[in-house]
């Protein structure tokens, strides 16, 4: 059986589960990116990513279930995305299958994404989506890869 990777709006609902993926452990030490604390966590959400009408936000669902977000949005003038997995979600292909509906939904060329060095799967989710290496950059002590995607798919 092949999962059924679909985009949909974000619900309110939503953001317990994308709390929920923020926190988890190896998700955490897979994107060096802190969690944030549940109130600040939610007003993040309602004010800067979905109260931004400049931003494009998806929920990812694999066969009807919530599995995890993608979100494009302005930082200066490059437009940037990310996006975070439930962990029951990885190695399946679903990050490849959304990101590429994502991608036919987002026109902005060209769109960056930064992962942690050490994140093998999102840098090869990027790679396998188009997105190139342009070098890297520091996050903290943190080494990124900023990656680059150049034209439409």
């Amino acid at each position: 059986m092949t999962d059924d990777v679909r985009l949909r709006a974000v619900e309110e609902a939503d953001l317990e589960l994308f709390f929920a993926h923020e926190h988890d452990p190896e998700t955490v030490r897979r994107s060096k990116f802190p969690p944030r604390e549940r109130e600040r966590f939610m007003t993040h959400w309602r004010t800067r990513v979905l109260g931004d009408p400049t931003n494009l936000t998806r929920t990812v669902t694999v066969n009807g279930e919530t599995a995890g977000n993608v979100v494009a949005w302005w930082e200066g003038d490059r437009r940037f995305i990310g996006y975070v997995f439930g962990r029951p979600f990885w190695g399946r292909g679903v990050g490849t299958a959304a990101l590429t509906l994502f991608l036919e939904l987002e026109q902005v060329r060209p769109l960056y994404a930064d992962p942690y060095k050490g994140n093998t799967g999102s840098v090869r989710l990027l790679e396998k989506c188009g997105f190139w290496s342009s070098g890297t950059i520091m996050h903290d002590e943190n080494e990124h890869i900023m990656f680059v995607l150049d034209r439409m798919m």
